[in-house]
């Protein structure tokens, strides 16, 4: 290993300017290949689509609720002849328009109950009306006030296709003149799932500009200690830029969480420019500087490079969650942190040749000295006293260990999102009037769905749920459209049965049945919380063993229902694995690489961040959530990286002096300006994620920054202590030894 860093070393002192030329080609490359970075959002994000459940969701979501635009009426009346009218004259322009399926409304329905017209008067509309069952006419006119129509896309759209489409839909509505009194927006989850993606790409361009700009403030306040205290952030820049290249070449998609990952991995490669910089400065200003670049790259490199890797073990172990978009964050951390350590560790040598880096020189900087000084006198307090030291910060973390379980897990999605996105205020204001827009589907499939006793189950089976379980408001199926175009009553025969089939229009007809072989049933809820839906679901599913469809036909809860419900079960099984494979990396990657007692050390105030975390997530009322189960296992990550940093220099100072408590104290008090601003520039990087607009991603920034400082403290007052600890047991140990020896001779010589 040391004579990879040295063969690194000589190539940059020998050959920087065809190593620049290099880099410079690369950074060209990259800015190129990001613009083929793409933003991913919806079910795929939650739910892996190669299980049995994500095959089935996938499938429901193509066969029935495919690419789903609401066209939303707000009148006076939101069945008068004019507004059904004007509804009536908008479909087929709206049908014509490019990837558009089909357009269903409630003027379809009464049209084909009025020999294909629809009524002129107030009267004989309402007299219409009056044939089509509520639970159908809910669906389309939810309120006296509300109407809604539903646009189907073609599937398989890309992103600016749908982009596209959603405009031409919305510049015909703009360019059409409604009656007087009527409102029309558009929404739904093609609507909500493409202004997501546009909110995703500002927020995420907004969060990386942010977390640069504290970059910018903390080196400008805490850095002054050595020359061109700016340069971490301008290496931290390229590797955001090689970052960004990698993830494009690579084919990597967007989601909320890989957002997160951005700030994430700009305050982790600011700390590792800054640990570069710093020993650069250190040895630049007794060595030449080619001798200080290369004592930097040898001595700091396998330091850094094993706290990286560390870290990369936290990141690592969110592999093993369900959650794709989980997976996600990790891979794209480990990506980004190996990218900045590597820049890094070349930009910083790199440019300190290119610009003949001159050290500021001794005590310039009191700021630092006094900063050196504190932590230097409390390392050595701490290292005199560690086992009550010990015992507090073990206690603290014991306290979180049992508040832990007490912290509710929440997957609304839409709770995840701006409060002010259109398409987000849109759908809360249908919420407000009808419950839940997101129906519980349960696909029902088998050799014929359309039998007579399938298609009486369907009926029987909908009355009875929402009949019994008071969390649903309403059912609807191909089995009410049978009754609606039968005179209002159910077949008695299967001719009868197929003869009212035949009458239901195709549009309709297509949204609950695929051929023979397949249908749904909509089930609609009032507004729930995560726990309540995933109890109705449990419900759902007992009713369906208790009373099942008839043979040969099967029946299970898909959809985004099904996805949500399930993602707090992975979420809750998964979390605690998630953070003690962290763990278990951690301590297999140093029990690899130092093969001594010191390996274990990090562990203790390391596993102690983690309950300490849980502490404040309870205090201040922070939920579980895709992004905050990751927590354990990148808290673990983060912490490593300071905890390694500081054992690191003391086994270096420990070489020097076999006294531990002047150890700790040389340790502390060299690297201790380093780690701090390190640690606060890291702190303020991840602090950018609560400037973000998506509530998801700013929770998830609030506890980081927790960590990150928990973090600090793990590593100024744990390591000492657990350092003095154990070298207090190697020394009784040692002692112990002498003795028995001594009373063997003893007892030898007696004899």
């Amino acid at each position: 290993m040391p004579s990879l860093f040295s063969r690194i070393a000589d190539l940059i002192v020998a050959k920087p300017g065809t190593l620049s030329k290099t880099i410079l080609v690369l950074m060209v490359i990259s800015l190129i290949v990001m613009t083929m970075v793409t933003m991913e959002t919806g079910n795929s994000t939650y739910m892996n689509k190669n299980s049995p459940e994500g095959i089935l969701s996938d499938h429901y979501t193509e066969t029935f609720q495919k690419e789903t635009v609401i066209l939303l009426v707000e009148s006076g009346d939101s069945t008068s002849p004019v507004l059904l009218q004007y509804l009536d004259s908008i479909e087929e322009p709206i049908k014509r328009l490019g990837h558009v399926t089909s357009i269903t409304s409630i003027a379809d329905i009464i049209k084909s109950l009025n020999n294909g017209v629809l009524p002129t008067s107030s009267g004989e509309m309402n007299e219409v009306l009056a044939k089509v069952p509520e639970n159908i006419r809910k669906g389309y006119v939810p309120s006296g006030m509300l109407n809604m129509a539903s646009i189907s896309l073609d599937s398989g759209l890309s992103d600016a296709q749908k982009t596209t489409t959603l405009a031409n839909l919305q510049s015909f509505i703009d360019s059409t003149n409604p009656p007087p009194g009527i409102s029309i927006k558009l929404t739904g989850s093609s609507a909500f799932q493409q202004q997501m993606k546009t909110e995703m790409g500002k927020s995420m361009g907004t969060l990386i500009l942010a977390a640069l700009v504290l970059m910018v403030l903390v080196m400008g306040l805490l850095f002054g200690y050595v020359n061109h205290r700016f340069l971490p952030v301008v290496i931290v820049t390229a590797g955001l830029i090689f970052t960004f290249g990698f993830i494009g070449l690579a084919g990597v998609k967007i989601s909320m969480a890989v957002i997160s990952a951005f700030p994430v991995m700009i305050g982790l490669g600011i700390d590792y420019a800054i640990q570069f910089h710093s020993r650069l400065e250190e040895e630049a200003r007794d060595n030449p500087l080619s001798e200080a670049i290369r004592t930097t790259i040898t001595k700091t490199g396998p330091a850094v490079m094993y706290a990286m890797l560390a870290t990369c073990m936290g990141f690592f172990a969110m592999f093993i969650s369900p959650v794709p978009m989980m997976q996600g964050f990790g891979m794209v951390s480990i990506i980004g942190v190996v990218t900045c350590y590597l820049t890094s560790l070349i930009g910083i040598p790199l440019i300190a040749i290119l610009i003949n880096y001159q050290a500021k020189g001794h005590g310039v900087s009191k700021q630092a000295v006094i900063v050196d000084s504190v932590l230097s006198k409390t390392a050595v307090w701490i290292g005199k006293r560690p086992v009550p030291v010990l015992m507090v910060i073990l206690f603290v973390a014991f306290i979180g260990i049992q508040l832990d379980p007490r912290i509710p897990v929440n997957t609304n999605e839409n709770s995840f999102v701006p409060p002010d996105m259109p398409a987000k205020t849109t759908l809360d204001k249908v919420t407000r009037t009808i419950g839940s827009t997101d129906s519980a589907p349960i696909v029902i499939h088998g050799s014929n769905v359309l039998s007579f006793d399938s298609v009486q189950w369907m009926k029987e089976f909908t009355d009875l749920e929402v009949k019994t379980r008071s969390k649903i408001t309403r059912g609807t199926s191909i089995a009410d459209y049978v009754i609606t175009y039968n005179n209002g009553v159910v077949p008695e025969t299967q001719s009868e049965l197929d003869a009212a089939l035949a009458k239901i229009p195709e549009s309709v007809r297509n949204s609950y049945v695929n051929g023979n072989n397949e249908a749904v049933i909509q089930f609609y809820t009032v507004k729930l919380t995560t726990t309540t839906k995933s109890d109705l679901k449990d419900d759902i599913e007992g009713d369906l063993k208790l009373y099942p469809p008839p043979p040969g036909i099967k029946a299970d809860v898909t959809g985004s229902f099904a996805v949500f419900t399930n993602l707090v079960t992975d979420i809750v099984e998964s979390k605690d694995l998630i953070t003690y494979t962290g763990f278990l990396l951690v301590v297999l990657f140093l029990a690899a690489v130092y093969r001594n007692i010191n390996a274990i050390t990090p562990i203790v105030p390391i596993a102690a961040v983690v309950g300490w975390n849980a502490v404040a997530m309870y205090v201040l009322g922070i939920d579980y959530n895709v992004m905050t189960a990751c927590l354990g296992s990148m808290t673990i990550g983060v912490a490593a990286e300071y905890t390694i940093l500081v054992m690191e220099r003391y086994i270096e100072e420990k070489e020097k002096t076999p006294n531990v408590i002047e150890a700790l104290g040389n340790s502390v008090s060299k690297i201790g300006s380093a780690i701090m601003v390190s640690g606060f520039a890291t702190f303020f990087g991840f602090s950018a994620l609560i400037l973000s607009t998506f509530p998801i991603i700013s929770n998830f920034g609030l506890t980081t920054i927790i960590a990150v400082l928990f973090s600090l403290i793990g590593a100024i007052a744990g390591m000492p202590a657990i350092l003095a600890f154990v070298d207090k047991i190697i020394h009784g140990v040692e002692e112990l030894e002498e003795e028995v020896e001594e009373v063997l001779h003893l007892t030898h010589s007696h004899k």
